[in-house]
């Protein structure tokens, strides 16, 4: 009995599966395609910050160099508790020989900016400490997910002034939207940025002033398929 249940559910799923599909294919429709694209400025940078203790006559600790970025951060605005992060934290200091007799000391740090002018800023203020061994780890848009909506509701309607604008001469109405297929491919929300050393600045350059850093923009495209119905 059970087994004759199953068969009959069965059946009754592939007829209307049937049905749906031939419905679909008997309706008279017309398929069009629209791309919409933008171009957005990454609004996080992140960078890559090592201190190490100098190896030099009079040795500057990283707990001292610690303490004068921290200064300089503060003194620039920047949030510590939210935008500076001490990677690694199972192991808050590693150490590299030297000579095979004495260790350095390094920590390493993650600084979160909004804009390459305070990445501009923060790479100024690093080189008068004579801090460099910084890069750039990466960049993200973090409205990602919300600009994609955006695109596909816009793209959706390209696409439907597009059936529009091919059954007007027609003399047809384009209809209810009966499949739409989403083409857009994916968009990481961390795009790795290329690796940026910094240099220290000479001494003719002592009255430089910050850059500000323009980063390329990131492309982001969305592609949908779209199949309206037509009538008379």
């Amino acid at each position: 009995m059970k087994k004759t249940i199953i068969f009959v559910a069965t059946a009754l799923i592939t007829m209307t599966t049937f049905a749906q599909s031939k419905n679909f294919l008997d309706t008279p429709y017309l398929e069009t395609s629209s791309q919409v694209d933008t171009l957005v400025t990454p609004d996080k940078i992140y960078l890559n910050i090592i201190i190490q203790e100098k190896d030099t006559k009079g040795r500057v600790s990283v707990e001292e160099q610690e303490n004068q970025m921290a200064q300089r951060f503060k003194a620039m605005g920047i949030d510590l508790d939210e935008q500076l992060v001490i990677k690694d934290m199972g192991s808050n200091f590693k150490k590299y020989f030297l000579r095979q007799k004495e260790v350095l000391k390094s920590k390493q740090y993650s600084l979160v900016v909004y804009s390459g002018k305070q990445l501009g800023d923060v790479m100024m203020a690093l080189e008068q400490l004579d801090i460099a061994n910084t890069s750039i780890e990466k960049t993200e848009y973090s409205k990602m997910e919300e600009l994609e909506l955006e695109l596909r509701t816009k793209a959706v309607k390209k696409a439907m002034q597009k059936a529009e604008a091919l059954t007007k001469p027609l003399g047809q109405k384009v209809g209810m939207a009966i499949h739409i297929a989403d083409n857009s491919q994916y968009y990481p929300r961390y795009n790795q940025a290329p690796m940026m050393e910094m240099k220290a600045v000479s001494s003719d350059m002592g009255n430089a002033q910050p850059l500000d850093i323009d980063f390329e923009k990131i492309r982001v495209e969305t592609t949908v398929n779209v199949k309206f119905a037509l009538s008379n």
